[in-house]
């Protein structure tokens, strides 16, 4: 008998393993450790990456790294107002309304900053004088009246100017003043019921804004601007070259001969995919146009500048932009169009791929030194001409019914010799769909290119373009008037020695 308390020395403890497995046991502090560097080291890169991009923006575009200590400088200048006793004294207890001024209405470019000042301070003002004149009129109404006539006008004028933000015009030009209108007249509405010196707390406030607003003015003016209307015009000019790279990329990328491949291949990605920076670039401009408007004079750009036309020679752009796009997936199909239908289009195909971009590469010179081009209709007729020759080379094609293709037999038959005949035979109408498709996309773009240079001729007309041959013609006369001043000196220095 065995005991209970006793194990039975033959008793053996054993541990069935699968077949071919083998584990080994790690302690459990090992494999916390473990995991803890895992993370660790996962938040490192995370923040290396991190820094990296920081850096990178920082080093590509430094005009950002410049508003940052610009907004910095603000701050630190509104908020002396607030530490110094003689200052805050002097603007009550409102000072942080400076503060807060700064925070909101400091934008990027000059032209959204004097947006913001502007809207702010006419909402400002246009509130407080309103909300001082209906506490007036509640007052005189009694305690009873007075609560509802306060209640009512927030209601109506709140939702009066909730439905302005609505309107277009208004919307694009004094939405911001608005939501600064709804704000003000219910502080003002509402705190008016409970403070008595509702006046001096209107003129408080509307002080420390002008405060905040006006060093907001000088700083963005002042030091390193960033004009709207600048941007707006570069981004133009960039926006008509990446398009015309664009558009010779896929060209050659269609019809393109052995000796220009390594020419398109280098930059391919960044050069064919120009025309999405056309596409996504809508907003950008209309913010930019709205935001130039309230610029002053600066540089090349009078105060009147035309800034809308720049918007209709964006639609166009797009307009030509949606052609390429098209052209971009007809060549990424499936079906692609055979060797000896495209050969005798390659030619007519690249001129014209060319040409158009010429075209364009000349309107964004144009455009970005604002000077009229001598060579602009000169490169349009060249653009027309190759329309003509492609559309000359199409009528003389054979029908498709008609159309000889190699004999598959004939050409194993030739062991590899270039002598193959030619059978008589339909063509699939997928094939014909595909080149016709690709050649009168090429003709659609080079029609909407010419939508985009009147566009351009628009501009150059209202912004007054300087002439480039009166440029030229200036500098001849001044080279001349110094060779004739030159001759008279020696001709009065030789009658001077006789």
């Amino acid at each position: 008998m065995v005991k209970e308390n006793e194990v039975p020395a033959s008793l053996e403890w054993r541990v069935n393993m699968p077949s071919g497995s083998s584990r080994i046991l790690v302690p459990e502090s090992r494999q916390t450790c473990s995991r803890l560097q895992s993370l660790v080291m996962g938040i490192v890169l995370n923040i290396r990456g991190f820094l990296d991009k920081a850096w990178n923006l920082a080093v590509n575009e430094p005009k950002k790294v410049v508003h940052c200590l610009k907004v910095g400088l603000a701050l630190s200048l509104v908020s002396v107002f607030y530490y110094m006793r003689p200052l805050y004294d002097g603007v009550g207890g409102n000072a942080m309304w400076a503060v807060m001024t700064v925070v909101v209405v400091f934008e990027y470019t000059v032209g959204s900053t004097l947006y913001k000042c502007v809207n702010r301070a006419i909402g400002t003002c246009l509130a407080g004088s309103l909300g001082i004149g209906v506490h007036w009129v509640a007052s005189q109404a009694g305690d009873k009246f007075e609560p509802v006539i306060l209640q009512a006008s927030v209601f109506l004028l709140a939702a009066a100017a909730t439905f302005s933000r609505f309107i277009p015009t208004i919307k694009a030009r004094f939405d911001y003043g608005a939501m600064i209108f709804i704000l003000t007249f219910s502080l003002v509405s509402v705190s008016g019921y409970r403070v008595d010196k509702l006046v001096e707390l209107a003129h408080e406030r509307v002080s420390t804004i002008a405060i905040g607003a006006s060093i907001c003015i000088f700083i963005t003016m002042i030091l390193c601007p960033v004009w709207a209307g600048t941007e707006l015009h570069l981004l133009i000019s960039n926006n008509l070259e990446k398009l015309a790279d664009s558009l010779e990329g896929y060209a050659a990328e269609n019809f393109r001969v052995d000796c220009s491949k390594n020419v398109h291949e280098k930059d391919s990605s960044k050069r064919l995919q120009g025309y999405k920076c056309v596409l996504n670039s809508k907003a950008g401009e209309e913010s930019m146009a709205n935001f130039a408007r309230w610029e002053p004079a600066h540089g090349k750009f009078n105060f009147r500048h035309p800034w809308k036309q720049y918007l209709k020679i964006g639609a166009s752009m797009r307009s030509c932009a949606y052609c390429i796009e098209t052209l971009n997936g007809g060549i990424n199909s499936n079906t692609e169009t055979p060797e000896f239908l495209k050969k005798p289009l390659n030619d007519v195909c690249m001129r014209l791929g060319t040409s158009s971009s010429k075209v364009l590469k000349e309107m964004s010179s144009m455009v970005k030194t604002m000077k009229n081009s001598t060579k602009l209709d000169i490169l349009v007729d060249e653009m027309n001409s190759s329309v003509e020759g492609l559309q000359n080379v199409l009528k003389s094609f054979p029908s498709y019914q008609h159309i000889s293709i190699p004999d598959p037999g004939t050409v194993e038959a030739s062991n590899g010799t270039e002598e193959t005949s030619l059978k008589p035979s339909a063509l699939p109408l997928m094939e014909i769909v595909q080149m016709a498709t690709l050649t009168s996309l090429l003709v659609e773009i080079a029609s909407r290119i010419e939508g985009i240079v009147e566009e351009v001729k628009e501009l150059a007309t209202q912004a007054e373009f300087r002439d480039e041959s009166s440029k030229k013609s200036k500098q001849t006369q001044t080279k001349l008037n110094e060779n004739d001043g030159n001759e008279h000196e020696v001709t009065m220095k030789t009658l001077q020695k006789v």
